[in-house]
């Protein structure tokens, strides 16, 4: 009963529309209808800004940290936490208050490796940024971000977070397939024009 309950807080969580409720709020502007027509924050600061877009993102994030946090405070059972956490980025990908539609759930995911692993998630933030810098696609270096966790998971020896880490990189790179196909092609956005 207490996993149950702690999986649909978890799921509730996950699934607040922050980058909607921001665009709406502050800009007048919905995300679903400009830009790539997505709510998360990379959609946000194009349509509203920086200052909206790393709010958005921030709140993204904590999305994935508390849910994990709590869960914690109570149980250390790695997959438990886990269980949790796939909740939350599942929350955020696919939103009740939005009719099953939401975000890519990158920054979710974020928060819930922040909260199981921190020195992994580092790395990998790295590796974003480092992706980001070098090839300019936000998509490119999300999916470079989450194609690691699982290698550096293995380094740490944390056996218990690699179902985690596989199937969230699975629902990310399915989230990703029009930016995946959009690269191939040559015609995704960049993250900055180019000069």
């Amino acid at each position: 009963m207490v996993t149950i309950f702690s999986l649909c807080i978890s799921y509730l969580i996950g699934a607040m529309p922050f980058g909607l409720l921001i665009s709406k709020i502050y800009c007048g502007v919905d995300p679903r209808e400009q830009g790539s027509g997505n709510i998360g924050a990379t959609n946000v600061n194009r349509l509203c800004g920086q200052k909206y877009g790393a709010m958005t993102l921030v709140l993204d994030v904590l999305k994935g940290i508390v849910p994990v946090l709590i869960a914690a405070s109570f149980s250390d059972s790695l997959f438990f936490l886990s269980l949790v956490g796939t909740a939350a980025v599942c929350g955020h990908m696919f939103s009740v208050f939005l009719n099953g539609k939401g975000g890519k759930g990158v920054a979710t995911w974020v928060g819930v490796f922040l909260a199981i692993s921190f020195s992994s998630t580092l790395w990998c933030v790295l590796a974003f940024f480092a992706a980001l810098y070098f090839f300019n696609y936000v998509s490119l270096a999300s999916l470079v971000m989450v194609t690691l966790m699982p290698v550096f998971l293995l380094f740490k020896g944390l056996f218990g977070a690699l179902p985690l880490a596989l199937v969230l990189m699975a629902l990310v790179y399915w989230k990703h397939s029009d930016n995946i196909q959009r690269l191939m092609r040559g015609e995704e956005h960049f993250w900055k024009a180019k000069a």
